[in-house]
């Protein structure tokens, strides 16, 4: 089933005790973060109140009792948008609560999936469908 984002948001809602991310794409391409985009490349330091609204959310997640977590996958040489998730995102989702775990695959060979994913309570997968570009194509259980 093709998810429309309110559909996916409920999965958010919804979850008992557990959200995990498998995070794979050498890049994202998110309207919404290029301005913040920019003002990293120009050196600028964070906003205050960056990325305020995830972590508030993260900070509901674990205060009710659940985990929220992911694992970002990357290799070296670090992409522009790695760089700029570790210098600007990452910390203030740990702070918040959220468990992050970085993945350096630069020497290693797995048979991991190519693509984005949640998992909600160890039971519903949800696929996140990217372009080359990292332009979010579609989301699917």
């Amino acid at each position: 089933m093709i998810l429309d984002g309110d559909q996916f948001g409920e999965r958010f809602t919804n979850y008992q005790w557990s959200a995990w991310r498998f995070e794979c794409q050498p890049t994202y391409s998110i309207p919404r973060e290029q301005d913040n985009l920019d003002r990293w490349r120009s050196a600028a330091p964070v906003p205050e109140g960056h990325n305020a609204a995830w972590h508030d959310r993260v900070r509901s997640f674990v205060s009710a009792g659940k985990t929220i977590g992911r694992v970002r996958t990357v290799r070296q040489p670090l992409t522009e948008y790695q760089r700029y998730q570790l210098d600007w995102a990452v910390p203030g989702n740990i702070e918040a609560g959220e468990d992050i775990r970085i993945l350096d695959l630069t020497s290693l060979d797995l048979d991991l999936p190519s693509h984005d994913f949640w998992i909600f309570d160890e039971l519903l997968v949800v696929d996140l469908n990217f372009n080359p570009d990292g332009t979010l194509l579609r989301t699917r259980t």
